[in-house]
């Protein structure tokens, strides 16, 4: 990157020589061929990536809020139409992803394949709306669910305390933070559990389900396309509402450099995980559908919580408790994508150095894991931090749909280069196309929030002038003196190493 990063390095091979970012060819090498290499080690097995996809995706919107897509769609049957279309729109997106992971080996999902299309600066402001708000802000609110649905329970007639579901939510933030820094392994096994757990909590929702469907209970599918909307606005907006249930299937991305046989392992964890989730948003759906009324459901706030006051009785209180560890499993899988996000910018040269430390012997980004999480407790401490995330509704869409036309850039530009899976570009276009009406929507729909959202991400580019793009000589010598402090006190506190980095790429792509 420049003198400094130079400098920081010497430092860095006094505290732990021999430490170097791998090359794209060192990414795809086994494990054993990369032991002297001071870099993250592949220890996310298939079964931890689809875990990792799997509860990232089944959130708590399918146990608390599935209505939006009824209350658009105005009828059962179209509205578990468009759930399938929904979850095959998610699909595409995926197979693309395959593609991209396969060929740029490197974490980071969208931001890594946007900087490799089409360089620093539309990646950076990626990078900065994920930091400024999505990321934060996204992983407070999960937290903040969690603890509702924790201490319901105990005021079931009442709102809970302000102060004890944001202690509560600030402690399940740092014990995830402490899990994750400790080992990767750690991390992956807790994702395991709790994913585990969260499907089973759906199949009992399902197989309630299916003894109705058994013993004839079934009035809500006498005519169950009887009232369905024609307005396109509205089947637009169900079908928005059922594509942002399904978001989170680019999280195995985020940690491809941490993947055993990627080559493999990340076309079939997606494989395996998308059709899971399809199916159980859609049994699910029916399972809800059969038991409460359409108007019983679009009265409800917690659809789920509704279900089992009817049909468990004094076993209730098994649903908060499923919602709970829904939200648990989906915020460790929110912090082990996003500190990989962070460290990979950093790497990069578009954070400071000091996120890009990985520790001596464990081998876990720790400060861009403890970056996360003091971003998490500050948006805790913002008392309507749900409104924020309004600002961004739009983003994810639009980064998404960039990604998926670097695709299409590389195969024009890049023709020969090395793809172990390549996918027909029409589902490329297909996908952009998608992307483009569904970055649209928000903007047309809820135009003020999406105008400040996008203010924000473009409050970037100074940032990205002033620390980036300019030589590091005539860069602001705060800048310059903060980001050697940082490091080398990062270095010693925390006992981590400075990973090398590829100079000309990088200035290439800034």
């Amino acid at each position: 990157m420049g003198d400094l990063r130079q400098k920081m390095g010497v430092v860095s091979q006094t505290i732990c020589p021999s430490s170097r970012v791998p090359s794209e060819d060192d990414l795809k090498a086994p494990n054993g061929s990369k032991e002297d290499k001071m870099q993250m080690k592949r220890e996310i097995s298939l079964t931890n990536g689809i875990c990792l996809i799997v509860g990232n995706m089944i959130g708590s919107g399918i146990f608390v809020s599935p209505k939006g897509v009824l209350m658009h769609s105005g009828s059962y049957g179209l509205s578990l139409l468009i759930w399938a279309i929904g979850g095959i729109f998610s699909v595409v997106g995926a197979l693309c992803y395959v593609e991209l992971g396969t060929t740029i080996t490197k974490s980071g999902a969208s931001y890594a394949y946007i900087l490799e299309s089409f360089g620093g600066f539309l990646a950076f402001i990626r990078l900065w709306t994920s930091i400024l708000m999505i990321e934060p802000a996204s992983q407070a609110i999960i937290s903040l669910t969690f603890a509702n649905y924790l201490v319901q329970a105990f005021y079931p007639t009442c709102q809970a305390p302000y102060d004890s579901v944001r202690l509560i939510a600030a402690a399940c933030l740092c014990t995830l933070i402490f899990i994750n820094c400790a080992y990767v392994k750690w991390g992956t096994f807790i994702q395991d559990i709790f994913t585990f757990a969260k499907i089973m909590a759906l199949c009992f929702i399902i197989v309630v389900g299916i003894v109705k469907i058994f013993s004839g209970e079934t009035n809500g599918f006498e005519a169950p396309f009887e009232g369905s909307s024609t307005d396109p606005g509205a089947i637009s907006l169900a079908l928005y509402s059922a594509l942002f249930s399904y978001s989170g299937w680019d999280t195995l991305n985020f940690v491809t450099e941490e993947i055993q046989n990627p080559d493999r392992n990340l076309p079939l964890a997606i494989a395996i995980s998308m059709p899971i989730v399809t199916i159980i948003y859609l049994l699910t759906n029916v399972a809800y559908y059969l038991v409460l009324d359409m108007p019983s459901l679009l009265a409800s706030d917690a659809v789920a919580v509704t279900f089992g006051n009817m049909v468990l009785g004094p076993f209730k209180w098994i649903i908060p408790i499923s919602v709970a560890m829904s939200c648990y499993g989906g915020l460790n899988a929110s912090i082990i994508s996003a500190s990989r996000l962070f460290f990979v910018g950093a790497r990069e040269g578009h954070l400071p150095n000091s996120l890009s430390l990985i520790h001596l012997e464990r081998y876990t980004p720790i400060p861009a894991l403890i970056f996360n999480g003091l971003m998490g407790l500050i948006y805790l401490c913002v008392e309507d931090v749900f409104q924020l995330i309004n600002y961004f509704s739009f983003s994810n869409w639009l980064f998404v749909g960039l990604s998926v036309a670097g695709l299409i850039y590389l195969r024009i530009t890049e023709p020969d280069r090395p793809r172990p899976v390549k996918l027909n570009l029409f589902f490329a276009y297909f996908y952009c196309l998608c992307s483009l009406f569904l970055v649209v929507v928000p903007l047309y729909g809820d135009t003020i929030n999406s105008l400040i959202g996008l203010g924000l991400a473009l409050s970037g580019a100074p940032v990205y002038y002033m620390a980036v793009y300019l030589p590091e000589e005539k860069r602001p010598k705060i800048i310059r003196r903060f980001n050697g402090w940082a490091t080398r006190l990062i270095q010693v506190l925390f006992c981590c190493c400075l990973t090398d980095w590829d100079g000309e790429a990088g200035a290439k792509r800034q």
